[in-house]
């Protein structure tokens, strides 16, 4: 059954060498329309889902766990450093998402981690040649490598769909936006979107913790987060001054009736009576 153009935009194929894969690569088939829906609606499920307290190495072969990366939303994207065509590009563009977002949003609002499936070769070492590769020195990006016995549960958790190919790997190319406390809160598709796709979940985000902790600096963001609107004509977040014309003029106009009001109240008031023969 051929693959409508809307479902094969979401599910590329990857290509990872057929002799990493063995045998299985060769006799698997790509994806068909139905398993395209079907991986969109498991993707679907897993909104609303607590991500677990899963184990990873990091670039330098550090331990982490999720839960150290909890306190800010967290973008999650999943990639191999074997593929030489479709995770580099969309590594990179999903670089300008993010960029744009620490443009709009502020560079230490949020984390975002890939992690490498392709266990055990997905190593810390290949991890880092392929940031290194990719320009990518995001203090608050990290590259994870998982477990190996934990890689099936893990993409299955954020509801990411693998099937081996001969070309590579089948599965749909999201972006997965995990809130503070580690629930999946938005999944993002493709390896090119609309950068509000992206960065209106995060401000959603932030604008909830801004709201549950009250301080000057959470009023300023929230204010900061209200005012930063996208600007289609250039592609890119802006901080919109009108707001704060808009504002400044109803209140100037709200003052004025008021004081309209109450001159007009006290002129009347003041007002001396007629004396009853003047008529």
């Amino acid at each position: 059954m051929p693959m409508h153009p809307l479902m094969r935009s979401l599910f590329l194929s990857l290509g990872l060498s057929a002799l990493l894969l063995g045998p299985l690569a060769a006799q698997t088939m790509g994806p068909t329309e139905d398993d395209s829906i079907a991986a969109v609606r498991a993707s679907q499920a897993a909104i609303g889902r607590s991500v677990s307290d899963w184990r990873f190495l990091d670039q330098t072969g550090k331990e982490i766990r999720m839960s150290d990366l909890r306190g800010k939303p967290l973008v999650v994207s999943f990639m191999y450093t074997g593929c030489f065509q479709v995770c580099p590009t969309t590594t990179q563009f999903l670089k300008r998402a993010v960029q744009s977002a620490k443009d709009s949003l502020g560079s230490d609002k949020f984390r975002v981690v890939s992690i490498g499936f392709n266990q055990p070769f997905d190593t810390p070492e290949a991890l880092t040649d392929f940031a290194t590769k990719q320009g990518i020195n995001h203090v608050n990006w990290q590259f994870l490598a998982p477990r190996e016995a934990d890689v099936k549960a893990l993409l299955a958790e954020f509801g990411v769909s693998v099937k081996a190919t001969s070309a590579g790997f089948d599965h749909v190319i999201q972006a997965s936006v995990v809130d503070a406390n580690g629930v999946i809160y938005r999944q993002v598709y493709g390896d090119a979107f609309d950068l509000p796709m992206f960065i209106d979940p995060i401000k959603q985000l932030l604008s909830g913790q801004a709201e549950k902790a009250v301080s000057v600096e959470n009023i300023w963001l929230k204010v900061k987060l209200y005012c930063t609107v996208y600007d289609p004509r250039s592609g890119r977040y802006k901080f919109n001054y009108s707001i704060f014309v808009e504002l400044f003029a109803g209140i100037t106009f709200l003052g004025a009736m008021i004081w309209y009001l109450v001159h007009g109240l006290r002129t009347r008031r003041a007002k001396p009576a007629l004396p009853k023969d003047a008529a």
